[in-house]
């Protein structure tokens, strides 16, 4: 476990790419494989169950260190974070235990078989034997939950450095479904399982944001055009006669979308497609809060089936018949996935329509009216360009519509972890509904540094109630919250759910009565 404290103390005590990279080298260096391949499965979200409630933890520490509750909830508000808060409180260590990281991991695994004592027997003597950084780390991995500040660009850079390999392959190799407790490192990171496991995905092309004007492009004929979908990503996977289905997020999500994989079941074939999930129904894609509906569910009922149906709609082909077409052009690519499509007719797999034009003037109104169909703008992909590892710049642009905006008040605050513990960054927004406030959405992002010492300024200045880590705050504080769709939800009290919300601006110019109505918000939604 040193190894591996000493690595997410450097990550997290720094901003600079070029440190993360280097405290990821020297834990290659110095720590066994078997560590490796958890710091690989924890980095890229493969995390173990959670084997332990948070409820059980906060009280065990209460009674180890003897503070009230009302003072560990104090503690918890100005740190932010539970696993810090409970590796703060805790007396100093009795003894040290050196377990590896793989070796606390295999214990914490099991703990899912022990009884409530025997965890609390586990847990306590594990805090007797760790010091700060390595509680902290402890604690994390017994809450299933795993976020330190670097992000999968850099750990791929990292790795394709240390080991001399190109990022892309390196890409390839960690996707997909391995297991930390049966792989081998050296053998995951060269690639030694990308032949024999068949549902191997293949690393996303992704888009740069348009940041040209489009006479600038070049001749119309050299690019083609989409809309660009608003659903989950995907890659949908068919090789000796079974079917994979990945999302971007490097999630196999086939057993959420039964009705696809039975379809592609019936195709002829192997190959790897790329396309777009959408909630679609008698001819229309439905809006995104639907689909959203249908995600991460144990079971999937008849009538959610009905109700919900999905479509794919596909534009890209990235392997036929054991052969790789990434390197082929667009053009190319396009004219055998068009191939495929008309010998494999459906009504659930769709091909995503060419915008024909000959002329850039035509495109900036279909951009503006692409949300009346659920879109979010337009694909722009020169025809000569092969299927990219990740982003390069200048073959595929994205076009999206400019977001939706509304004007809302803060209402609650709470504190960030890490670097950001000292001040309050998480906060909860609500506008107008029959005289009241209603709370619509939660905002992490948009606000400089100094802005933040600012709202956190005032929130301290004017809490009303406390609960836990969140306050309440007067409402006073307006801002304009961006978001890119918007839906009816009845987890909301709202009554609607905004789609990536985030803080565009403060709102210095206006008061908490001039705030937006819900009723006036709900005609955003198509």
């Amino acid at each position: 476990m040193k190894n591996f404290a000493t690595l997410i103390n450097a990550l997290d005590s720094t901003n600079k790419t070029s440190l993360k990279q280097e405290a990821i080298a020297v834990f290659l260096e110095t720590a066994p494989d078997a560590d490796k391949l958890w710091f690989l499965a924890l980095f890229t979200g493969k995390k173990p169950k959670r084997s332990i409630n948070s409820t059980l933890m906060k009280q065990w520490a209460m009674e180890i260190s003897g503070i009230p509750e009302w003072l560990f909830l104090e503690s918890y508000a100005s740190v932010g974070d539970l696993g810090e808060t409970i590796s703060l409180i805790l007396p100093p260590p009795e003894e040290k235990i050196e377990y590896s990281l793989s070796e606390w991991m295999e214990k914490i695994i099991r703990l899912n078989a022990y009884s409530e004592g025997e965890k609390k027997e586990f847990v306590s003597a594990a805090w007797c034997g760790l010091d700060y950084i390595e509680r902290f780390i402890f604690n994390k991995l017994l809450g299933g939950s795993f976020r330190i500040g670097v992000s999968s660009k850099t750990l791929i850079n990292s790795l394709a450095k240390y080991y001399q390999l190109d990022p892309s392959a390196v890409t390839h190799s960690i996707m997909g479904d391995w297991n930390p407790a049966e792989a081998e490192f050296d053998k995951l990171i060269h690639g030694g399982y990308t032949d024999t496991n068949l549902s191997k995905p293949y690393p996303f092309c992704l888009a740069y944001a348009l940041e040209k004007n489009l006479d600038e492009l070049g001749e119309t004929e050299d690019w083609m055009v989409e809309y660009k979908w608003d659903g989950i990503r995907g890659q949908f996977i068919k090789r000796n006669e079974e079917v994979f289905i990945w999302s971007r997020g490097e999630e196999l999500v086939t057993p959420q979308f039964p009705e696809v994989h039975d379809e592609l079941m019936k195709w002829s074939g192997n190959f790897v497609i790329d396309g777009e999930i959408l909630a679609y129904k008698d001819g229309n894609i439905l809006n995104f809060n639907e689909l959203q509906k249908r995600l991460n569910r144990k079971t999937l009922t008849k009538k959610m089936l009905e109700e919900i149906p999905v479509a794919v709609f596909v534009y890209d082909l990235l392997e036929w018949e054991g052969d790789d077409y990434r390197g082929k052009t667009m053009k190319e690519r396009r004219l055998k996935l068009e191939e495929l499509l008309e010998t494999q007719v459906s009504d659930r797999i769709l091909l995503s329509e060419k915008i024909n034009f000959n002329d850039w003037n035509q495109l900036p109104e279909l951009r503006e009216n692409a949300r009346e169909i659920n879109s979010e703008g337009l694909m722009l992909k020169h025809k000569n360009s092969p299927y990219h590892t990740g982003r390069k710049k200048g073959d595929w642009w994205k076009w999206k519509i400019a977001p939706l905006t509304i004007d809302a008040v803060l209402i609650y605050a709470q504190k960030g972890s890490g670097r950001r513990s000292a001040y309050y960054t998480d906060y909860t927004f609500a506008v107008k509904k029959e005289g009241e406030l209603v709370t619509i959405a939660k905002a992490y992002s948009g606000l400089t540094d100094k802005e933040i010492q600012e709202v956190s300024r005032f929130i301290s200045k004017n809490v009303v109630e406390k609960f836990g880590p969140v306050r309440t705050v007067k409402p006073e504080l307006v801002f304009e919250i961006a978001f890119e769709g918007i839906g009816y939800s009845n987890r909301h009290k709202s009554g609607v759910a905004l789609r990536f919300p985030r803080i565009l601006r403060w709102r210095r110019d206006k008061k908490a009565d001039e705030i937006d109505d819900i009723e006036d918000i709900k005609k955003l939604i198509n």
